[in-house]
């Protein structure tokens, strides 16, 4: 595959497709969120070379040749919160998703209908998937589905991977033959770290408790926000010097510079709530948000660093749905790896930075006939009822993904 191939084309699909305008689904079902991946047809033809073909003369093409010709579409992405499991349930059900396929189409009512599925939910809610869905989840490992999640889009999504630092966003291009090896850096409700040398060939080496679930669990608790993107806006507003203790707060405004560290320096995470006679409530919700984000940024980075470390590796890649682009987190994460690496060491960061698991459980399909997802070299939002309508000069390149975006793409069938 060769992305250079590719041309970006304006987004054209159905907000309502039946079940056979979709081909296939796949699901992430974590601790704190559901991401869901699904392919849409463009129209009710395939394409072979630059001949259209009805779908019906294709299928009676395909009966004789597993070079099935390539079928246009979109790749849908789409998020939950885990705890309102049935809104994607819901969802699911309204928009047919759970019916689409041609495999699917073809075994109703012979056997059930079986959706690749990976992260710890499918096991907690398969029973409930099947009252309501009348599906069954095959499940995938977790780690095996991140890995290929993030192996694939970086290989074939042009301007995949950035840099972010000083509100300074670099896209990067990544040589194929010199992926490998990297460390990726998922954070979810907890942090895994994997060291990928290859495609499956990958180790989990480390990893921390203080993830998406500690900001979003402590947040709640310490402020009145009901959900985790509440709480990400909350702390755009806040400043956390009014909470944490700087090295300035001890040194009388000083930098500390025989060691390296600035006046602004944090030396103790919500410190100042120890010494100011100050109750909760004198505090600002903004603030203690705030000092909440950089306290976990910052560590997951120094964790993160400090593993690349072990392992001889430059390249980290950080993942997963708590990032959300945030400028703030990614920046803190930035500066915490280049300043234990003293600049040797780079993080990057994914633009579907928290559906790797679900693209990696979509792509496990090609066990069962999918060939081949290839994917255009841009995306963008999608003008349907179900996703966000935004400025196509401020387009998820330079905001945060918000989990209602499609990727324009072909599909080769068995």
């Amino acid at each position: 595959m060769n992305s250079k191939e590719f041309q970006i084309q304006e987004a054209n699909s159905d907000p309502n497709p039946s079940s056979t305008d979709v081909y296939h689904l796949a699901l992430d079902i974590g601790g704190s969120l559901c991401k869901v991946v699904y392919f849409t047809k463009d129209d009710d033809h395939f394409v072979d070379g630059e001949a259209e073909i009805s779908s019906r003369n294709t299928s009676e093409k395909s009966k004789g040749n597993r070079n099935h010709p390539v079928l246009k579409g979109r790749l849908n992405f789409k998020k939950f919160e885990t705890s309102k499991i049935n809104d994607c349930i819901d969802f699911i059900k309204t928009m047919k998703l759970h019916l689409g396929g041609f495999q699917q189409q073809e075994n109703l009512g012979h056997q059930p209908i079986s959706i690749k599925a990976t992260g710890g939910g499918p096991y907690k809610y398969a029973d409930l998937f099947k009252e309501r869905l009348g599906i069954t989840l095959d499940k995938e490992d977790e780690m095996d589905c991140l890995v290929a999640g993030a192996n694939f889009l970086l290989k074939v999504v042009d301007r995949e991977a950035f840099t972010y630092m000083g509100d300074q966003r670099q896209f990067m291009q990544i040589d194929q033959n010199d992926l490998y090896p990297y460390l990726l850096v998922n954070i979810g409700s907890g942090v895994g770290m994997i060291k990928v040398e290859g495609d499956g060939k990958f180790e989990r080496v480390s990893g921390t408790s203080i993830g998406g679930g500690t900001f979003w669990g402590l947040g709640k608790l310490l402020t009145n926000c009901k959900s985790f993107d509440e709480l990400l806006e909350l702390s755009y507003q806040g400043n956390n010097r009014a909470v944490d203790m700087l090295v300035g707060d001890i040194y009388g405004g000083m930098d500390y510079s025989k060691i390296g560290l600035s006046s602004t320096a944090i030396a103790s995470s919500f410190g100042k709530a120890m010494s100011d006679n100050k109750d909760r409530e004198d505090y600002k919700p903004e603030d203690i948000a705030r000092s909440l984000l950089r306290m976990i940024s910052n560590n997951i980075g120094q964790i993160s660093y400090l593993n690349a470390l072990r392992f001889g590796l430059k390249r980290i890649f950080f993942g997963g749905f708590f990032i959300r682009r945030h400028p703030f987190t990614m920046d803190t994460l930035s500066v915490a790896v280049n300043f234990w690496s003293k600049g040797e060491a780079k993080a990057m960061f994914l633009r579907h930075e928290g559906f790797l698991g679900a693209v990696g459980a979509f792509m496990s399909s090609d066990k069962h006939g999918l060939k081949e997802l290839l994917v255009k070299q841009d995306t963008q939002q999608s003008p349907t009822k179900l996703s966000f309508a935004v400025n196509k000069l401020q387009g998820p390149l330079d905001g945060e993904l918000n989990g209602d975006e499609s990727i324009e793409c072909s599909v080769y069938a068995a």
